[in-house]
């Protein structure tokens, strides 16, 4: 599970996180059948330091993504992400990892950190956005083949999922900035000064999908 991809094709936090977490969900595994006080405690432990570890990451990714859009002088869409838990369908091997992750947490580090720089925000309803070719605009489900790679049934473009999506919430992040979409990033602290204005009309052209999705999306 890639926990974001830019518009830009640049995917963050990928398979080495993965690998991390895939070892401490085998811990907790084993420390759970020991069911000791003892066990108990690590385990309370090693949940500590993995939501720490998650803050971390998230930090460092929405620093990232919010210098790049300063940088460039572009704007950020994010997904839409109420209720994913419940609309996503994923392969047992990848519900843990999906579910412990704070895809809410990212998004409002994202926001904040938005807001404070003077980038602006909207967030992009991501309906169908993983069954959209970014190219040709044909929607299909068959065309998401596997959690990875999408392959458009109309054009034959073969593309990573995860960026195909991401375009395709960039090009609706296009639609409502050109309809006069305010920023939704939220507002600094009262001493926070300088800056551009964050609700200024922009060009959002560094979405950032936050999750997979194999089924809705």
């Amino acid at each position: 599970m890639n926990i974001a991809t830019t518009s830009d094709g640049e995917i963050l936090a990928g398979r080495e996180l993965n690998r991390v977490r895939l070892r401490e969900r085998e811990l907790r595994t084993k420390l759970q059948r020991k069911n000791t006080p003892s066990a108990k405690r690590r385990l309370k432990k090693r949940r500590r330091k993995e939501a720490r570890r998650a803050k971390d990451i998230n930090h460092k990714i929405a620093k990232h993504v919010v210098a790049e859009a300063e940088r460039t002088g572009r704007g950020i869409a994010l997904e839409d992400l109420t209720g994913i838990r419940e609309r996503v369908r994923l392969r047992k091997p990848q519900r843990a990892t999906h579910s412990s992750w704070s895809f809410h947490q990212l998004g409002a580090f994202i926001a904040y950190k938005a807001r404070k720089a003077g980038v602006p925000v909207v967030h992009v309803d991501p309906a169908y956005t993983s069954r959209t070719c970014a190219e040709c605009g044909h929607i299909d489900k068959a065309n998401r083949v596997s959690q990875a790679w999408f392959v458009c049934r109309s054009c034959g473009v073969v593309a990573h999922a995860d960026r195909n999506g991401s375009r395709n919430i960039r090009a609706r992040a296009w639609e409502l900035w050109r309809c006069g979409a305010l920023s939704t990033a939220p507002d600094p602290p009262p001493r926070q000064r300088g800056g551009l204005d964050a609700n200024a009309a922009s060009s959002p052209v560094m979405p950032v999908v936050q999750a997979r999705r194999s089924a809705p999306g």
